[in-house]
């Protein structure tokens, strides 16, 4: 498939998101169209198509660049905290929910500066995909 390219560094708009049951995926920024000269091979079988949650699920499951967006929400929380820290963080909020555990001095704010770090990765995460119509 040929992509459009940007006018002066010729560099190609639009990415390849996965292959799901035969049919290759290709995100597009809006207000931005595939050049008319497609291969033959090729051409009659391009068409626009409206996200369904389920499509949108499988896309998400297949894509390498989906997969590397997740790689790299989880590298951002462990720049700062370690698997370990994540597991002591929800053993506590989830003894507080059930109301089995009392925070000690400091926890209350230390889980709430690591929830707001936490957050901040995520949000990242999908505003990177978004970009891609995810």
């Amino acid at each position: 498939m040929r992509l459009p390219e940007e006018p002066i560094a010729h560099n190609a708009i639009g990415t390849e998101l996965a292959t799901v049951d035969g049919i290759t995926y290709v995100s597009l920024p809006d207000g931005t169209e595939l050049p008319a000269d497609q291969p033959l091979e090729i051409s009659a079988s391009i068409q626009s198509i409206i996200l369904t949650d389920a499509l949108k699920t499988a896309i998400k499951a297949a894509s390498p660049h989906v997969e590397l967006i997740n790689k790299r929400v989880v590298e951002q929380v462990r720049s700062k905290y370690s698997t370990e820290d994540e597991a002591k963080f929800s053993r506590i909020g989830v003894g507080v929910a059930l109301g089995m555990y009392t925070f000690l001095a400091g926890e209350q704010e230390e889980l709430a500066v690591f929830g707001n770090f936490v957050q901040a990765a995520r949000d990242w995460g999908r505003a990177e995909k978004a970009k891609l119509g995810l």
